[in-house]
């Protein structure tokens, strides 16, 4: 079952390194559980998915116009920007240092896909050599409801891209 408006968010822990201004990038510090009903519960939030960090739509348009956009995204109450992809928390952290996501986008790692797979919002790209990894999806939660889902259909970013979940806020 794929995740839509008006369900509750899955319960679930990713990987995330918070952000330390002082890191270096060859800083390789121990990732952290980001459990999902503890972190949001109360809050705004937007969770979005890359397929693949280092790859050209992840790393050239989907994170780069949450990472311009998070001012506005705050300013119109949303207090967590989740990124996650289905890799770990490692080379999220190593993903949001060479992006410069700084501690405007909360980078995570679905290592095991567990999430995504809770979500409904898997793919297999096996055949590509990437292995089953996430959808390109943005999803808007307030205080754990889902009030926009937006999945890619095609390759591109529109329905999961910053503008889109701004317009609906």
């Amino acid at each position: 079952m794929t995740i839509k408006v008006g369900d509750i968010i899955p319960d679930g822990t990713l990987q995330y390194v918070p952000y330390d201004p002082s890191e270096s990038l060859e800083a390789c510090p121990r990732p952290l559980p980001y459990k999902i009903h503890e972190k949001l519960k109360g809050k705004k939030a937007i969770i979005f998915a890359i397929p693949g960090p280092f790859t050209p739509t992840c790393s050239e348009e989907h994170v780069p116009g949450f990472i311009q956009a998070a001012d506005a995204l705050h300013a119109k109450g949303v207090s967590d920007i989740v990124c996650l992809s289905v890799v770990d928390g490692f080379i999220m952290n190593a993903f949001g240092k060479v992006t410069g996501s700084k501690d405007k986008v909360i980078m995570a790692g679905d290592g095991s896909a567990t999430f995504s797979a809770a979500l409904g919002l898997t793919q297999d790209l096996s055949q590509g050599g990437m292995g089953v990894r996430s959808k390109r999806f943005a999803i808007l939660v307030d205080d754990l409801k889902v009030t926009y889902v937006g999945v890619e259909e095609a390759r591109g970013v529109t329905v999961s891209g910053a503008n889109a979940v701004m317009a609906k806020l």
